[in-house]
């Protein structure tokens, strides 16, 4: 019986997980995609690719997850940048446009 409890916890946990991650890269899609139309360049691909997880702690001092993901920009269609987000639970704390100027995101 035990094992089955376990078995269930984990699998739980690796659903939470899954869930999160998702609505986590739609929020750092969503704040590429705005960044990119607020700064006048071209979002490419439509995508965010995941570069990095690691724990930290919020304001409140509660740990939560903070992501970093990728994604590419144009300003003229013919070349490609690089750029970044930054998430902290489901929180921007930065958007990268490295190519034009970082810009600082409060919700």
């Amino acid at each position: 019986m035990t094992f089955e409890w376990v078995a269930l916890a984990v699998l739980a946990g690796v659903g939470w997980f899954w869930f999160d991650t998702n609505r986590a890269r739609e929020a750092g899609m969503r704040a590429a995609r705005d960044g990119c139309r607020r700064e006048g360049v071209q979002l490419l691909d439509e995508t965010v690719a995941f570069r990095s997880l690691r724990f930290a702690r919020d304001d409140n001092g509660r740990l939560a997850l903070k992501r970093v993901y990728d994604f590419e920009y144009s300003d003229s269609g013919n070349d490609r940048f690089q750029g970044a987000v930054m998430l902290l639970g489901d929180e921007v704390l930065m958007l990268d446009v490295s190519a034009h100027h970082r810009l600082r995101l409060v919700q």
